[in-house]
């Protein structure tokens, strides 16, 4: 099971909010059906920081092995929570992977 936090959505401006938590919460169906079979609980953390003109955007996850952080900055903040929930993606997609192998590997011994 998974459950998403968005923290300082606050700092997101008003007329952008909205769409990123749609976003949000598009790609963490992603992580949902990744890890149904997951025997930990694990929290999505997306946090938002708007400094002068530009966005600074992080997400993370606590997996068994490791806790995974994901950082992207930038002006638009579309496109960086866009960027940045991708390479989240691919990141944990390949540690999930190496666990999943690491845990057959000593299954079999």
């Amino acid at each position: 099971m998974i459950e998403l936090k968005l923290k300082n959505l606050k700092e997101v401006e008003d007329s952008y909010r909205n769409e990123v938590e749609q976003i949000c919460e598009e790609k963490s169906a992603y992580f949902h059906e990744l890890f149904k079979k997951y025997n930990k609980d694990l929290v999505l953390e997306i946090i938002f920081d708007h400094s002068s003109s530009t966005y600074k955007v992080s997400a993370s996850i606590n997996l068994k092995s490791k806790k995974i952080i994901v950082a992207e900055e930038g002006k638009d903040i579309l496109t960086i929570v866009t960027k940045l929930l991708n390479e989240f993606k691919k990141t944990v997609k390949r540690r999930y992977e190496l666990e999943r192998k690491d845990y057959e590997y000593k299954r079999k011994r």
